[in-house]
């Protein structure tokens, strides 16, 4: 009898991470090399994490051209994705403003006197918390992508916020997906 493979299918954050691409607005027909361009990532990368995706049933392929399953995505996202992508965290840094500290979330929430959660970058002019985004090349892709920029924001306060910040950041996500 032949003997099966345990091989098991894991997501990674850079899947998260292109999806989130594609739901910022991109996922309109969107081409290997453009996603390739807008997230940071190799080709290569790319094609492996929509793989990946396909295979957790949170997109599928029409035409060749990727496209969010929306619902699946949505329950991974709001309440899975936390506890497969953890937030790591670190000391005072430079960097650019995450969570509740960018928008759209700083416009709901007023901040405390406590250093604002950050991702540590040189193009970042804030001082606070160190907090490692979802993919290294997060933070460029954001800058020249708004709307990325504030759907990566707003998981992390879904996985790194207090109630009320996951439950609005949860709100405002579902509003732009």
């Amino acid at each position: 009898m032949a003997r099966l493979s345990n091989r098991q299918p894991v997501l990674k954050p850079q899947d998260l991470y292109l999806l989130l691409v594609l739901a910022s607005g991109l996922d309109r027909g969107t081409t290997y090399p453009e996603l390739a361009e807008s997230s940071g990532l190799s080709m290569s990368e790319v094609h492996a994490a929509l793989k990946r995706a396909e295979a957790a049933r949170l997109l599928h392929f029409e035409t060749k051209r990727p496209h969010i399953l929306l619902e699946p995505f949505k329950e991974f996202l709001f309440h899975g994705a936390k506890y497969a992508f953890p937030p790591l965290r670190g000391g005072m840094v430079a960097g650019l403003p995450t969570s509740y500290a960018a928008e759209p979330l700083s416009a709901h929430i007023v901040s405390s006197s406590d250093p604002p959660p950050v991702w540590p970058s040189v193009a970042g002019k804030v001082r606070g918390l160190a907090m490692t985004p979802l993919y290294p090349s997060a933070p460029a892709a954001a800058l020249r992508n708004p709307s990325l920029y504030q759907s990566l924001a707003l998981f992390d306060a879904i996985r790194a916020g207090n109630a009320r910040e996951r439950t609005l950041a949860r709100k405002l996500l579902e509003e732009r997906l």
